[in-house]
């Protein structure tokens, strides 16, 4: 029939629904943020959410200069004990596939779960929740994050440059220092960014395993987004600080990937 509309399935078809859930649930909340960043309680144009946080008022640039020293530590943590895991994952892959199924298991549980559990643990053994007991539950949840890359990077090393190596009279130690180490730069970016960025985000982690004694960046926006604080600005500028900084790690992870690349292809 003429004039009749014809639908026709393409691979672009399949992504519409994706793409409605993206602007209803992504694009719509980060433009709510932006908007209640420049607006005061009474809805008008303000800059005072801005001059709060910046100046300090509220405390809110010294809880993130906590939350970046304890994403630091926790970060480096994972990447001493996540790099030598990783090792022996890949060595024993092909023989022992369970050893790496071990270390992906805590990942299908929900997180939330695996604190509370964490710290009934604690409770269990008379231990003080403090701040060694949010590392440790910082450590114990995002390790998985700084292993996996870390695997997938190594595996895919050819092993024909450990061979040179060998051929050319490096040892084991200097093997590891100038070749494995070097090629394996884009999985430890990569891990630390994945650990890092959940590190100082965090909130349920420091509350639960602190008794609501440590309080990061994370416990201060939900705090500002909380009926008992009632401050959207505030609460808006911190969720903005909290986006750039993701966008300055993917940004650096990207441009780290791209030199790895040219320089693989000289």
């Amino acid at each position: 029939m003429k004039g009749k509309l014809k639908f026709r399935f393409s691979r672009k078809t399949f992504a519409y629904p994706y793409m409605i859930f993206l602007l209803l649930f992504v694009v719509t909340p980060l433009v709510i943020i932006l908007i209640n960043a420049f607006l005061s309680d009474k809805g008008t144009l303000t800059f005072n959410n801005f001059i709060e946080f910046f100046s300090d008022a509220g405390g809110g640039m010294t809880v993130l200069g906590n939350s970046l020293l304890i994403g630091i530590i926790t970060t480096l943590i994972c990447l001493v004990i996540g790099y030598p895991v990783a090792l022996l994952l890949v060595k024993y892959h092909a023989s022992n596939k369970v050893l790496v199924l071990l270390f992906i298991l805590p990942m299908w549980v929900n997180f939330l779960i695996r604190t509370l559990s964490t710290k009934a643990i604690f409770l269990a053994l008379d231990i003080n929740l403090g701040m060694g007991t949010v590392l440790f539950g910082m450590v114990y949840n995002y390790l998985p994050y700084m292993i996996l890359p870390l695997h997938t990077t190594i595996a895919a090393i050819d092993k024909s440059y450990f061979e040179a190596a060998s051929d050319l009279g490096a040892n084991k130690f200097i093997t590891f220092l100038k070749v494995l180490i070097p090629l394996s730069v884009p999985g430890i970016i990569s891990g630390i960014t994945m650990t890092f960025i959940p590190a100082i985000s965090t909130f349920a982690i420091s509350e639960i395993l602190s008794s609501s004694k440590i309080y990061l960046f994370g416990d201060a926006i939900n705090m500002h987004f909380s009926k008992t604080v009632n401050s959207f600005g505030v609460g808006s500028v911190m969720s903005l600080v909290m986006l750039v900084l993701v966008i300055i790690a993917n940004v650096f992870v990207n441009l780290t990937n791209k030199e790895e690349e040219v320089k693989s292809s000289l």
